[in-house]
């Protein structure tokens, strides 16, 4: 499976193999062969975690996961590993507060999966593909607001706004706004019931995505807070990570690579030009050095083996000796729903 992952088979495809992503590069950027304590902070189906504790007979991992189901699948890899795996149901934003109440004051690495996973989007009774028709659920946690709370609820600037910023949906008003008559006379209930509604407002390119897309992706985001969760975790990391330590974050859309590209960037020391999304400030002392001086990619051979895999991106830093830095108002930004659907009388 990869391990996260949305896109047009992402969002719409059938099952898949399990196969984790960039798996020798995310074990590479970690160094897991030298050995140490790791959070796997996105666990899924346990691939990079597997992994990390087959590079080191001595490693340690402590994996987290939103998921109910991940962990109560997870648990035959715990007896397995007995000791050198703890599997904790909770959210990577928190993992620095999961690492101190095991009485653990720093860690070598931690590895972040940003997205939904094969095994969610799978699934039609969690509501993340609309490739098989099932509830409008969406929930990583199977607690909360749902998908469907929101479609059926939010009022039509907010509704814009979720598909135009979470999902760079350029007709995301006129989505919002057929999605608003169309639940008068009856609620959103089933993914089927979106996808149909959103295939007669876009226009689908031959060989492109289905129209739904990005309008599923938005919900996912918005209905988990995925953007805000990043932002969280890597602060998190700085602050749990040892000098020597490394972070290592694989992204798969625009909106995940640019805070985790945006957040190197400042702690690596590097000046940012500035831009709409993140102003130009003078960075401090750098607590992070660059593991690569860009992105890693998937090759072309991996890509035809798993098509999930073709829009990943991997990032790394090694932590320096600088004690961690206040968290960058900046990447909070990113991950925050601008309002301006109404405020600014914009045509989406």
């Amino acid at each position: 499976m990869t391990e996260r992952g949305d896109g047009p088979a992402g969002a719409a495809g059938g099952p898949s193999r399990h196969v984790p992503v960039l798996l020798g590069e995310v074990c590479t950027a970690l160094d897991a062969k030298s050995g140490g304590a790791f959070v796997d902070g996105t666990f899924g189906a346990g691939g990079y975690t597997r992994a990390i504790l087959d590079a080191n007979p001595h490693n340690r991992v402590i994996a987290i996961d939103r998921d109910p189901n991940a962990i109560s699948a997870g648990q035959a890899l715990v007896d397995k590993m007995k000791r050198r795996l703890e599997l904790v149901h909770g959210r990577f934003g928190d993992l620095d507060e999961i690492v101190t109440a095991r009485a653990i004051d720093t860690v070598d690495g931690v590895v972040l999966d940003i997205g939904v996973s094969s095994m969610q989007l799978d699934e039609a009774e969690r509501g993340f593909s609309f490739r098989n028709d099932g509830p409008l659920d969406m929930r990583m946690e199977r607690a909360g607001q749902s998908a469907a709370d929101l479609v059926n609820e939010a009022p039509e600037s907010e509704l814009a706004d979720i598909f135009y910023h979470y999902g760079e949906e350029r007709r995301a008003r006129a989505v919002a706004r057929a999605i608003i008559e169309a639940r008068r006379k009856a609620p959103f209930e089933t993914t089927k019931q979106l996808a149909d509604l959103v295939a007669t407002l876009i226009w689908q390119e031959p060989g492109g995505v289905h129209p739904a897309t990005r309008i599923f992706q938005a919900l996912r985001i918005a209905v988990n807070d995925e953007l805000g969760e990043l932002v969280r975790a890597l602060h998190a990391a700085e602050r749990v990570l040892r000098p020597g330590g490394r972070l290592v974050v694989v992204t798969f859309h625009s909106l995940e690579d640019r805070i985790a590209k945006q957040f190197f960037a400042a702690r690596t020391g590097r000046l940012s030009t500035g831009s709409r999304h993140v102003p130009m400030t003078e960075q401090a002392r750098p607590t992070f050095e660059n593991v690569t001086r860009g992105p890693i990619m998937p090759s072309d051979i991996e890509i035809a083996r798993n098509p999930r895999a073709r829009s990943a991106k991997l990032r790394a830093g090694i932590r320096t000796e600088e004690p961690p830095q206040e968290p960058l108002s900046a990447l909070t930004m990113l991950a925050e729903l601008p309002r301006t659907a109404d405020k600014r009388g914009g045509r989406r």
